[in-house]
């Protein structure tokens, strides 16, 4: 690897080599071979002269790119499209007259990009299903693991470990039917000409508009595709673009929320992240565990975030039947957003795989609070004995406010217990009120939303995802 050349950190760090291989330059231009074999096989079957010995020796060509010439020939036309063409043509003389008949470069370009796009988009939903199954092995391990829950990152009624996944899983979920969505109407822009009117086309088939017709329709059918974009300019709507990275920033979202959850979390000492045997959490200090790995969840995230606002100008800004200004834009900002959210999805296997749950902590944490939170249950039972409800309340309010200053002010345990078991009025001793603080008795239908939701929402996704392989994620850096 050069090491005075500037090599993208996505490329070099993060992204696996699949997505890498889907916008390198070579499937670009294989891409472009099959869409040339595409579009002359459906003008021979349409009555052009094309014959089926150029067909051939057009596929005998199709992989064996000969890039040299290609590049040679640019530094003269300046054009990559027409210097393809002509590399094409020098290895394959009987059909160069052929190759790219009536076509612009669009047809190549941009087909291209709508391909690439869209099996980048299947790596995607492969690797989303691939995190949703280590969650929901989580979920389903601790879906009874009684924990705090926060608002406002404030202690509140406690839910289950297991249960507070389910959520990173519900937005996952929602990730994936947008990317399902959007492979459901992947269309190719077909051959549309130079401002999307077919015009060449027309002259080529001698007005015959049925052909001209048919001619997307076969296109489409040959490249694995059902249907064209209907109309179009010179280029696809760039619409499609700003919906593609809209996909893949909610993704980020899912993730970047996943991973701030992690990250307090560990903070807090209750679930960390994987540490390797020989991992370095800090240069200055030793004992300490950061969560690198969320955090690199959140940084990427944030990047992908941002980047969903280039197709989003790009598509805005295009004038009449197209502009130029998107080519340069959409060159980075596309693939760049597909590779870090592969890098995204990795990392977030990876963590959600391997986290280390301390139940001990968990409960030491939920048991200094849970007094604050048994209150009520502890007032209906002295009302239920004949005290007064008003005066219970106003007791419990004095007994907590003192508590909880001897917590913040003192630094000391929370007595709230020992004042109400010390309180007549409550007429209740300090180890019935132990019995009260069972922390099960807190988490409502937690475990049971727990089990349904994986056995109803998420059991049925993975199902239709069975064929799916099961990968381990490895992580480089």
């Amino acid at each position: 690897m050069a090491k005075d050349v500037y090599e993208s950190p996505l490329s070099a760090r993060y992204a696996d080599k699949e997505m890498k291989y889907l916008f390198s330059p070579d499937m670009k231009f294989r891409t472009w071979r099959k869409l040339w074999i595409a579009l002359a096989e459906a003008e021979r079957e349409l009555g052009l002269p094309v014959t089926q010995e150029q067909i051939d020796e057009l596929k005998e060509h199709a992989d064996d790119i000969n890039y040299e010439v290609a590049q040679e020939r640019e530094k003269v036309v300046r054009h990559d499209v027409m210097s393809h063409v002509y590399a094409y043509g020098q290895q394959c003389p009987k059909a160069a007259g052929i190759i790219h008949l009536g076509a612009t470069s669009c047809y190549v370009g941009d087909n291209t990009d709508i391909i690439v796009m869209t099996e980048a988009l299947k790596l995607i939903r492969n690797k989303i299903v691939g995190v949703l199954r280590v969650l929901s092995r989580f979920a389903d391990e601790y879906k009874e693991l009684p924990t705090l829950a926060f608002t406002h990152f404030q202690p509140a009624q406690p839910t289950t470990v297991g249960k507070r996944a389910t959520l990173w899983m519900q937005d996952l979920l929602m990730d994936l039917e947008d990317v399902e969505y959007q492979l459901s109407k992947a269309k190719l822009l077909g051959s549309k000409g130079t401002t999307g009117t077919q015009a060449s086309f027309l002259e080529l088939f001698e007005g015959d508009h049925e052909k001209c017709r048919q001619l997307d329709r076969k296109i489409a059918e040959k490249m694995g595709y059902t249907a064209c974009f209907p109309v179009s300019g010179q280029t696809y709507s760039r619409k499609l673009d700003s919906q593609m990275l809209s996909v893949l920033s909610g993704i980020a979202q899912s993730a970047a929320k996943f991973s701030n959850d992690i990250r307090l979390l560990q903070h807090l000492k209750e679930v960390e992240e994987p540490f390797e045997k020989g991992q370095i959490g800090s240069s200055a200090m030793a004992y300490k565990r950061n969560p690198m790995r969320s955090e690199r969840i959140a940084s990427l995230a944030r990047y992908v975030i941002a980047d969903a606002v280039n197709p989003a100008i790009t598509m805005a800004t295009q004038w009449f039947e197209r502009t130029l200004d998107d080519s340069a834009n959409k060159r980075i900002s596309v693939p760049e957003a597909f590779l870090a959210v592969d890098g995204i999805l990795n990392l977030y296997q990876n963590v959600a795989d391997g986290l280390v749950v301390y139940p001990k902590v968990i409960e030491q944490h939920l048991r200094r609070e849970l007094p604050f939170m048994a209150t009520e249950n502890i007032m209906m039972d002295a009302a239920k004995r004949g005290a007064d409800r008003q005066e219970l309340h106003e007791h419990i309010r004095v007994h907590s406010m003192e508590a909880a200053r001897v917590v913040k002010e003192q630094g000391g345990e929370n007595d709230l217990l020992q004042r109400i078991a010390g309180d007549p009025i409550f007429g209740v001793t300090l180890e019935e009120l132990d019995r009260v603080l069972e922390p099960r008795k807190y988490v409502g239908r937690a475990p049971e939303q727990t089990a349904d939701f994986l056995t109803q929402t998420v059991a049925p996704v993975l199902a239709r995802y069975a064929g799916i392989e099961e990968e381990a994620v490895e992580i480089n850096v």
